[in-house]
């Protein structure tokens, strides 16, 4: 039986990514103190310092709808609900994300309350809201989220009345990230018949790479090292051959934003090769195809995650002798 000198496995990654920390239902308490006009009251303005319950869900990433719920902690002087719009601005980062919001907020306030006399017509009273915040997501389910917001009364006649708040909320997340394990499979050594001679012959061995990202991210996870070393170590043994990566996204955002992160994304596994594995740099070409070369459905969340990706492949001879 003949006996193959050296033999590297073709290495196939069966992996699903479907990472969206700060995407989905969340629900959380906020405390909230609110500046309110003098306009309602006779005898001078009024402050109130209201808890609340949200509940919402963040689209992609970048906005949200929420409805809450408050009643004043002193003496439930004051209860509202509100449905409000977020909006965050730049790239999503493990540091302090501006965002804004607007919204409106419905008042239930008590005629008979302490302090300064509430105006009867006061009692019941729709505001319109603005605002602007700062967010940090705490780890993978636990956001923090401050904001100040100016409220503007649009109903009721009197539309001239204006409020201030400050907005503190803590809200939890429930997706849950999940990552497939990878899955190597070595190619079986194969049995030869005897022949006459000794003669050398070569065999075509190929190793794929596969590396999948999270939404609107370059930065390459640690589940990919078995598959990066297979590659790193397959290019160490045969110093004549060079890998081409390739690099994708999937269809949200837009077509010169997706091109850049493509390029992004493959430029980061090339210093991944370089830096933890000692690849030259020159025997690797990169090339970005942004959203133009999807190999799942963009409509789903499974298929956008299959779709963030960067590919590559080499082909190589082994010598085979008996």
């Amino acid at each position: 039986m003949r006996k193959i000198i050296s033999v590297v496995g073709a290495v196939l990654l069966a992996t699903t990514i479907n990472v969206h920390a700060n995407e989905g239902i969340y629900l959380g308490p906020s405390l909230t103190g609110y500046y309110l006009d003098s306009d309602r009251y006779i005898g001078g303005d009024e402050e109130a310092i209201v808890g609340g319950l949200n509940l919402g869900y963040r689209f992609f990433n970048d906005w949200a709808l929420e409805l809450g719920v408050g009643t004043e902690i002193a003496n439930s002087d004051l209860e509202l609900a509100k449905l409000d719009f977020y909006y965050w601005f730049g790239e999503d980062t493990e540091s302090w994300r501006p965002y804004f919001t607007m919204g409106v907020v419905y008042y239930e306030q008590d005629v008979g309350s302490s302090g300064p006399t509430l105006n009867p017509d006061q009692k019941y009273t729709h505001q319109g809201s603005v605002g602007l915040g700062l967010s940090k997501m705490l780890d993978t389910h636990w956001e923090f989220r401050g904001d100040v917001r100016f409220l503007h009364q649009v109903r009721e006649g009197h539309e001239g009345i204006n409020d201030g708040a400050v907005n503190l909320a803590l809200n939890y997340y429930f997706n849950t990230p999940t990552v497939a394990p990878v899955i190597v499979e070595a190619v079986p050594e194969p049995e030869f018949a005897p022949e006459p001679e000794a003669v050398p012959e070569t065999r075509a061995i190929t190793v794929r790479l596969n590396v999948e990202f999270e939404f609107d991210k370059a930065v390459v996870l640690a589940v990919y090292g078995d598959e990066l070393e297979a590659v790193a170590n397959a290019m160490k043994v045969h110093e004549d051959i060079e890998l081409v990566l390739e690099g994708h996204t999937d269809s949200i955002g837009g077509d010169d934003y997706n091109q850049g992160l493509s390029e992004r994304r493959v430029v980061a596994v090339e210093a991944k090769l370089a830096e933890d594995y000692g690849i030259n740099p020159d025997r690797i070409s990169t090339v970005g195809y942004g959203e133009s070369r999807p190999i799942a459905d963009n409509a789903t969340d499974e298929g956008r995650a299959r779709n963030r990706r960067v590919i590559g492949e080499m082909t190589y001879s082994e010598v085979v002798i008996d």
